[in-house]
């Protein structure tokens, strides 16, 4: 039986949707992965640019909110931001969550001075939570 796992963030536009595209991709022969948000803010295009680089496909995936998948008995849930690490919705509380941040790509490229500046601050979180995942997501499963 696979593991569910969600990745929680605000939005569920950028760094949720990598994580899950990474575990898909990744451990997708043990890991049941979801990704959600205190809020859906849609699926961000510079998200799903990087992550097909990496020759992973996001693009069918869809931003939507924490509630609407109340009644899946995820085994793990892992906050990728600080909000949603304070706001984690009480249903998720019967879960083991686990916060681990990652920095906010589109905030930092807001103050890059070109296209492509921006979307290497997507590329470095991308590789930052693809690492996580490949990495410390198998350990942290293994360990309830």
């Amino acid at each position: 039986m696979k593991s569910k796992v969600m990745f929680l963030c605000t939005g569920n536009s950028c760094r949720s949707q990598m994580a899950e595209g990474w575990a898909r991709s990744l451990l997708g022969d043990t890991v049941e992965a979801y990704s959600s948000g205190i809020e859906a803010h849609g699926l961000n295009p510079n998200a799903v640019k990087v992550m097909a680089e990496a020759g992973v496909d996001i693009s069918g995936q869809t931003s939507k909110l924490a509630s609407s998948l109340e009644g899946v008995p995820f085994g793990l849930v892992i906050t990728v931001c600080g909000h949603a690490d304070e706001n984690c919705p009480a249903f998720l509380g019967a879960s083991r969550v686990v916060h681990v941040g990652f920095d906010d790509p589109p905030k930092l490229a807001k103050s890059a001075t070109s296209d492509e500046e921006g979307l290497q601050h997507y590329r470095r979180v991308r590789d930052e939570i693809r690492d996580f995942v490949r990495d410390r997501l198998p350990e942290l499963l293994n360990s309830k």
